[in-house]
């Protein structure tokens, strides 16, 4: 394991090195797979959005297919219905969590003033 050497540290800035291309990127440096093959720059907020849609689609299609139950039962198999609604159950409460978290940890940056 290479540890910096204490000449790097000046002050509070301490130059770090990538070491694994498979780590994040630094700011204003692509990722080397991205590098290679010319990928779009993907940002936080993107990021974020995705999974947010992700949590949504989970939702429509629980509800889709709970829906589909009632109107036409034999048509939709009851596990389906059953493994879509956890899945959707448990894509909310972890997106609940987070967003939890977020925000008391944001509330605590702010009273550290």
């Amino acid at each position: 394991m290479a540890f910096i050497d204490p000449t790097q540290a000046v002050g509070d800035i301490v130059k770090m090195a990538r070491t694994n291309p498979l780590h994040l990127a630094g700011a204003g440096e692509a990722p080397a797979a991205e590098q290679q093959t010319g990928g779009t720059d993907k940002s936080f907020g993107k990021l974020l959005l995705g999974a947010l849609g992700s949590v949504n689609d989970s939702q429509l299609t629980a509800m889709n297919l709970s829906q589909k139950m009632v109107t036409d039962p034999g048509s939709v198999n009851v596990e389906d219905v059953t493994i879509a609604l956890a899945d959707a159950n448990l894509a909310l409460s972890m997106t609940k969590a987070i967003v939890d978290r977020a925000l008391a940890a944001y509330r605590e940056i702010i009273n550290i003033r």
